[in-house]
């Protein structure tokens, strides 16, 4: 997966004030932490920082302070009003070291078109390596009847990759149609028609 560099400042100051003072020049508070090092607190620009996060589980390298460390997005804090981004953390990684996240589960394949296809888990767990993070996953539906379910257990996960999920979480269910149809009561529309035609007669 690519690595999304990102310059960052060192902050130093704390507290709310601070925090609102940053969002008001826009930039996002952030804690770094991990490896058993003291979390680092920087600032971001809210701006790069939106566009590298439409990425699923993208890695930065964030410059600050005369370093740079490579980190990954776990905790991301918006405004759920404005959209503005609060706080975000993020979790120092290695390269070569494995890390667990969620991933998307993307569908293909020709299923039975008499069912109705509901995505029960648009994400699974897994534990991969840090700096192979897939954008998404495939689960294959080819020839899935109608009424059936696929499970975690049935992603087709990438080498090295291991399912932390429990392997029986359903991801989608392919549900059958209805096949009741309402029928209108024949005599009882004959018998109510009957009056209504004797009517216009007289």
């Amino acid at each position: 997966m690519a690595e999304i560099s990102i310059n960052g400042a060192k902050r130093t100051s704390f507290g709310k004030g601070a925090s609102r003072r940053d969002r008001r020049a826009g930039l996002v508070p952030a804690v770094i932490y991990g490896h058993n090092a003291e979390p680092q607190h920087v600032s971001l620009p809210a701006r790069e920082l939106g566009t590298a996060l439409k990425s699923s589980n993208v890695l930065l390298n964030v410059s600050f302070d005369g370093k740079n460390e490579l980190v990954l997005p776990k905790s991301v804090s918006k405004n759920p009003l404005t959209g503005i981004f609060e706080h975000i953390d993020l979790l120092v990684v290695r390269k070569g070291e494995k890390v667990t996240v969620e991933i998307p589960v993307h569908t293909e394949g020709a299923y039975d078109k008499d069912g109705i296809l509901e995505h029960v888990n648009n994400t699974i767990e897994v534990e991969v390596e840090a700096t192979s993070i897939p954008a998404f996953l495939v689960l294959d539906l080819t020839d899935m009847p109608a009424g059936t379910s696929k499970t975690a257990s049935e992603v087709k996960l990438t080498d090295g990759m291991t399912l932390v999920s429990d392997p029986a979480l359903v991801v989608v269910h392919l549900s059958e149609r209805s096949t009741v149809v309402e029928e209108t009561p024949v005599a009882a529309a004959a018998e109510a028609a009957t009056p209504a035609a004797d009517a216009a007669k007289e």
